[in-house]
């Protein structure tokens, strides 16, 4: 036993989002139980790759007393959890932990009406193009006194009065929290913040964890902007509906 930097996961934020895992090269954190997890100190390098990843601010480093760094045993266990990965892929319904973000499911679906929208209904509420938080400038005039809606990607695929329900009269900005590299995102929001003064804004996401992201984001960049904007979020369900709202 050694002092030396270790991983230590708060288990009251972990969202279960598993971006942490991911980010680990080793294998040392595992989602056990729907939590992430350190298994053992000896596959935990201390370096702190994983630090970044977590939207919940939920990883710290410390430093105490532990087992050193086993190479060795890394090797062992990464190609256990490749071989059990691998054994598991044909049969996702196994009862072993899914990330909901990535867990397959089906909806039974009414069969469409015969008559067609009216116009009014089909009419699209997009004001602006581009869309895209990496693509869009923080100078752009439609960001000016606007409201914001802050969304993430799968939402308009949900939600099938997305337009009317929450588009209309707002400036959109969408991306994707577990996808996309969202290094620049919150420097960017924060810029748009800033520069636009805007009159609202509000965030939107998906009801499984790794989406909540979108607010985490919101929150970091009004606190770079020094902005005492409240944020609207929203939280969908995956067959569409508004299951939540709350002013953070």
């Amino acid at each position: 036993m050694t002092l030396r930097n270790i991983v230590k996961i708060d288990p009251e934020k972990c969202n279960g989002c598993g971006l942490c895992v991911k980010a680990c090269a080793e294998g040392a954190i595992q989602l056990i139980d729907g939590k992430a997890k350190l298994v053992s100190d000896i596959y935990c390098d201390g370096l702190g790759a994983c630090l970044g990843h977590c939207p919940q601010d939920a990883i710290t480093i410390e430093q105490r007393q532990a087992a050193d760094f086993d190479e060795k045993a890394t090797h062992a266990h990464l190609a256990k959890l490749k071989a059990a990965e691998k054994a598991a892929a044909p049969k996702p319904a196994d009862g072993g932990f899914v990330c909901p973000g990535m867990r397959a499911q089906q909806f039974s679906k009414k069969a469409a009406p015969a008559a067609a929208p009216s116009a009014a209904q089909a009419e699209s509420q997009l004001a602006q193009w581009p869309i895209q938080l990496k693509l869009v400038s923080p100078q752009a005039p439609y960001f000016a006194d606007a409201n914001i809606l802050l969304a993430a990607d799968c939402v308009p695929f949900a939600m099938a009065d997305f337009h009317s329900t929450l588009l209309a009269g707002k400036a959109i900005v969408v991306f994707c929290p577990k996808l996309d590299d969202c290094g620049t995102y919150v420097e960017k929001l924060a810029q748009i913040i800033q520069h636009n003064k805007p009159a609202s804004l509000t965030t939107v996401h998906m009801e499984v964890p790794c989406c909540t992201g979108v607010v985490r984001i919101a929150q970091m960049a009004k606190e770079l902007a020094e902005s005492d904007l409240p944020i609207n979020d929203i939280t969908v369900s995956l067959q569409g509906q508004i299951i939540n709202r709350q002013t953070l």
